[in-house]
């Protein structure tokens, strides 16, 4: 059966719009069903796989329904990683460019002074980790009056990392008039129970009900002691020569090891795991979605929301002890209906964690052998040519139509009394340019940023160069990315 387009979906033509540019043009099964009553403002339980869809199945109705004339955030998404938070405030900031959606991203090892003085600007969203999320309200920087809607994004793994307490501390301080969506791959109790709890009346909406890890991943393991790993994931990556990689392991240290042992060995490697800088961490997510490099070996913190285009193989070098991780680590492959492999290290006295996994994903995973020597003997020339050339760069989605959207920097703010209403009124007024190509006005004390849209931006730049703004001359240059 086909699906309709979002053009024909009850969405505003700034919403429409974006959609349009950033590719999405039919929807998901999880937004075709979550979008239509998510605009009616029911509270929703949401279990859909992973990489069916769900950030975009809740952005599109978060977008449309907040309003852009009130200053104080209307919505809150509680996500459980900083590189989630990350990529979910990228995709409402991508969704609502044209309404001049304005999101915020909350979550630790970051300035808190900083973070609280974005929250002092006009924002519509606030997308954060819960531990962060609960500082700000408790300090008063949050003010939650006028917010409305609220997600809790993969909420069986925010139980998992042990954050039920923060959640529930947040959403007692929430106002009682507000619409929750919970968007989970997995739903067990203890998720229920909280939905019951906090939500009124949720309607349940579940997809691809008996296929957890979809079909289009082919499953396979393999038997082998732990100190043979590594000479066993050469000679896999040899003969199954991926395009583009991901290996998971437990801990960080195992992490390091794996890590240190590819680079040696020339393969193009990063890794990323929880004891490194966040800003380190964001930088290889970023060059890993490029496709920079081929090869990412990562803990469990890059299982969860990491959107990366053709992903072709995940490796569980280490075995999860945890079957809904399981589910997640090999989602990141096999997305958006595009094919994968996932191929598993099961050590000595691990087996009962496979049958768990077995059980849970309600299929036997097939037992392939370790490749010969002759084998990866023979793959070794193909393999050598990948891993030096150098990879086809991916473009994102949002590239082609940010290509449109010029960011200018004026040395004015809050100090000289300048308001939104007033970049407005003077760039409105150029000729050729309209109030439609004034993005998101991100006003600080003593400098103001301005999206200029539709290509509209070296006009704006060159004509605001001799015009005032409320009386004052002020510098304007286009800002650094």
């Amino acid at each position: 059966m086909s699906r309709k387009s979002f053009q024909q979906y009850d969405l505003s033509k700034e919403i429409k719009k974006a959609l349009l540019n950033l590719g999405f043009e039919s929807p998901t099964e999880v937004q075709e069903k979550v979008v239509p009553v998510a605009l009616e403002k029911r509270d929703l339980v949401v279990k859909s796989p992973t990489g069916s869809g769900k950030t975009a199945a809740f952005s599109i109705p978060i977008c449309e329904l907040v309003e852009w004339e009130e200053n104080k955030p209307q919505a809150l998404i509680l996500t459980p990683t900083r590189e989630l938070a990350a990529q979910v405030n990228e995709d409402i900031t991508n969704i609502g460019r044209y309404k001049r959606i304005k999101a915020t991203s909350l979550y630790g090892r970051q300035s808190f002074e900083r973070q609280k003085i974005e929250l002092k600007q006009k924002n519509h969203v606030v997308v954060g980790t819960p531990g962060r999320v609960l500082d700000h309200i408790e300090k008063g920087t949050f003010v939650l009056d006028r917010l409305h809607y609220v997600v809790i994004d993969e909420a069986d793994e925010m139980l998992n990392r042990g954050f039920i307490d923060q959640v529930e501390a947040i959403i007692r301080k929430l106002p009682l008039n507000r619409v929750t969506f919970t968007f989970s791959a997995t739903i067990d109790e203890e998720v229920e129970a909280l939905c019951h709890k906090y939500m009124k009346r949720p309607l349940n909406i579940e997809v691809n009900k008996n296929g957890l890890t979809t079909n289009r991943i082919s499953h396979s393991y393999l038997q082998v002691r732990e100190e043979e790993k590594l000479d066993l994931l050469q000679g896999i990556t040899t003969v199954e020569n991926a395009d583009s990689c991901m290996i998971f392991c437990r801990t960080k240290e195992k992490v390091d090891t794996v890590y240190k042992k590819l680079a040696d060995h020339h393969y193009p490697v990063r890794k990323i795991h929880g004891g490194m800088v966040q800003e380190d961490r964001f930088a290889v997510m970023n060059q890993f979605k490029r496709g920079k490099f081929r090869y990412l070996v990562a803990t469990d913190i890059a299982a969860r929301g990491i959107d990366v285009d053709s992903i072709t193989h995940v490796i569980n070098y280490d075995l999860p002890l945890e079957k809904e991780r399981y589910v997640h680590r090999i989602g990141r492959t096999g997305r958006m209906g595009k094919n994968g492999k996932a191929i598993t290290f099961l050590t000595p006295g691990e087996q009962n964690y496979m049958d768990e996994i077995e059980e849970y994903v309600g299929f036997t995973i097939p037992k392939m052998l370790p490749p010969t020597e002759q084998e990866v003997a023979n793959a070794k020339t193909d393999f050598e040519r990948k891993i030096h050339s150098n990879p086809k760069l991916k473009t994102a989605k949002h590239e082609t139509f940010n290509n449109e959207i010029m960011k200018l920097y004026f040395n004015g703010g809050k100090k000289k009394k300048l308001r939104a209403i007033d970049f407005v009124g003077t760039i409105a007024k150029i000729k050729g340019v309209s109030v439609a190509d004034i993005g998101i006005i991100t006003i600080q004390e003593n400098l103001t940023y301005v999206d200029i849209l539709n290509g509209k931006g070296s006009l704006v730049l060159r004509e605001m160069k001799t015009k005032t703004i409320k009386g004052k001359q002020l510098k304007v240059h286009q800002a650094k990315k």
